[in-house]
């Protein structure tokens, strides 16, 4: 095998791989790069129709990347709404999401009823990215039952939005909060936590 089949079987490989992402800018990025070596790949043959189609895709994934980076910066575009724990909207999105809440929050039981929890869904825009359930442990300290961010949009920003911007737990009178032990991939040292334990804490005073 030649370095130039290596380059177009590597391209192959990577596009079908792009396809494969539920994230967005993920597939984006991905599809970005295989675009640019079919390009590459397709003008080393000669084959200019198809060199001419992966140069305009690779500008269309630029465009799209960009537009991504902005709007992952952007905590203005979400709103949290706060939902009765029976909320049938909430209920559906709990099953339809429960096997991916599963694998990241192990410990996490739905109950539909918890004393001294409430309930918030995370919007962007017309779509529901993720839930906050949130449980009064006193002393001023709100334990987090389940911080979920939908696949899509796990490369943006709601969790920042959520804990630094949208005074969910300070308007509600708390000075700290826990995260869910023993969650899978936590995020929460880029926000400012610190770990404790299994779980992490942050102080809001």
């Amino acid at each position: 095998m030649t370095w130039l089949d290596a380059l177009g079987w590597g391209g192959s490989a990577l596009l079908v791989y792009s396809l494969l992402q539920s994230r967005v800018l993920r597939f984006r990025v991905l599809n970005l790069v295989a675009s640019v070596v079919l390009t590459f790949f397709n003008a080393a043959l000669g084959v200019w129709p198809m060199a001419t189609v992966n140069a305009v895709l690779a500008a269309v994934n630029v465009w799209f990347v960009v537009r991504l980076l902005r709007e992952r910066g952007d905590e203005d575009a979400y709103t949290v709404l706060e939902v009765g724990e029976q909320d049938r909207y909430l209920r559906h999105f709990l099953e339809v999401e429960g096997a991916d809440i599963s694998r990241h929050f192990p410990r996490f039981e739905a109950a539909p009823r918890t004393p001294g929890r409430t309930a918030y869904l995370i919007e962007r825009g017309r779509e529901t990215v993720g839930v906050v359930l949130v449980r009064d442990v006193g002393d001023r300290t709100a334990q987090v039952d389940l911080d979920y961010v939908t696949p899509a949009y796990r490369d943006f920003t709601p969790g920042a939005y959520v804990y630094r911007r949208s005074g969910l737990f300070r308007d509600r009178g708390f000075a700290r909060v826990l995260t869910p032990p023993g969650m899978r991939s936590p995020y929460y040292r880029r926000l400012g936590f610190t770990p404790e334990g299994d779980r992490w804490r942050l102080d809001l005073a």
